[in-house]
């Protein structure tokens, strides 16, 4: 059975001519910094987000935790909303690399605040722990694929300037938020310290993210890379494939955004679904099934059983991406598939 799989947009397989790419690419070892295919990833990516340097990481949790170990000191705390990625899905790394104490803030969107920011911010005595970094997540995965309003990231900014806090973004779909609004790559990361992106969600790349930051912040994350097991040798035929992703893939992403909202108004139609189309931003789709009576397993095996895949997220919900390999008709033919099981 073929499926329809809407589980995430890292399964999307390699095309032929990505593969091409990674068997013709040039390499060394980026141990040594003398990996052709690397440098010329890095070089891409620094210059396509303005920033002074980058280094290439196997995934977005080495990405997000080298950077927040980069960045801080152990019994420092850090402020960021309670169902980002660096909280749910990183086996508690802030606490276990970095010692870090995890101050979780209440949003509706994914979208903290300048004031909530302001208002979490600890005065400073020898009782307390030291507020010093602030982590967004853009877009956000738990939310929905909500963009960040980068007017409140300003502000933000500005508040962190006031107290001496660093910035760190999970820019994991910053891909999928520039392509949304148009707003250069640039704009959006200008604002941090540090930045991690990822090249296998959207971009389609098989494997990888990136860090971002000063060349004095790359050169601190190079060790800590090191230290995370994250530094490889020849890994120009992984940078070739993203070098790929960032050629090709960036400019139709407004596709799989298109796609969400097609396959969430088919979705929100179904007996006992509700999807609240205020976060369908981007390429994912939350839907609520509490009116079916069902767990999210049931729903989930069933779906399975007529060759749709979707994911839990939560007691009540399921979530749905869309990607380069899922289609308009894919989409639609989901939603004919859904509608007609008897849940």
């Amino acid at each position: 059975m073929k499926y329809l799989d809407f589980r995430s947009d890292t399964i999307t397989r390699t095309s032929p001519e990505m593969r091409r790419a990674i068997a013709e690419a040039e390499v060394g070892d980026d141990v040594f910094r003398d990996d052709p295919t690397v440098m010329r990833l890095e070089a891409t990516i620094s210059e396509l987000f303005s920033t002074e340097a980058a280094i290439f990481v196997p995934s977005g949790t080495m990405g997000n935790q080298a950077a927040l170990k980069t960045l801080s000191e152990p019994g420092w705390e850090i402020l960021c909303e309670r169902d980002c990625h660096i909280v749910n899905y990183e086996t508690a790394g802030p606490a276990i690399h970095s010692s870090l104490l995890v101050n979780m803030i209440d949003t509706e969107y994914g979208v903290m605040t300048a004031e909530q920011i302001e208002n979490s911010v600890r005065e400073p005595n020898i009782h307390s722990p030291i507020t010093k970094i602030v982590a967004i997540e853009n877009t956000h995965n738990r939310h929905g694929g909500t963009i960040y309003p980068l007017d409140e990231i300003l502000k933000i900014r500005e508040v962190a300037d006031r107290h001496g806090l660093l910035m760190h973004l999970d820019g994991a779909r910053i891909w999928n938020a520039h392509a949304a609004t148009g707003i250069p790559l640039a704009d959006w990361v200008k604002p941090f310290d540090s930045v991690s992106v990822c090249m296998s969600k959207g971009l389609g790349a098989p494997v990888g993210s990136m860090i971002l930051g000063s060349k004095d912040f790359i050169e601190k994350a190079l060790r800590t890379r090191k230290l995370f097991g994250g530094a490889m040798r020849q890994t120009g035929i992984l940078a070739a494939a993203a070098l790929y992703a960032i050629k090709n893939n960036i400019g139709r992403l407004t596709e799989d955004h298109a796609n969400a909202r097609v396959l969430a108004e088919g979705l929100g139609r179904v007996d006992g679904f509700t999807v609240d189309m205020k976060r369908v931003q981007t390429n994912i789709i939350l839907v609520d099934i509490a009116g079916t009576w069902k767990t999210p397993a049931e729903i989930l095996n069933a779906m399975k059983e007529k060759g749709v895949l979707a994911v839990p997220f939560g007691r009540t919900r399921l979530r749905f991406v869309t990607h380069l390999d899922v289609t308009r008709e894919d989409c639609e033919k989901a939603v004919e598939i859904i509608s007609d099981i008897k849940f």
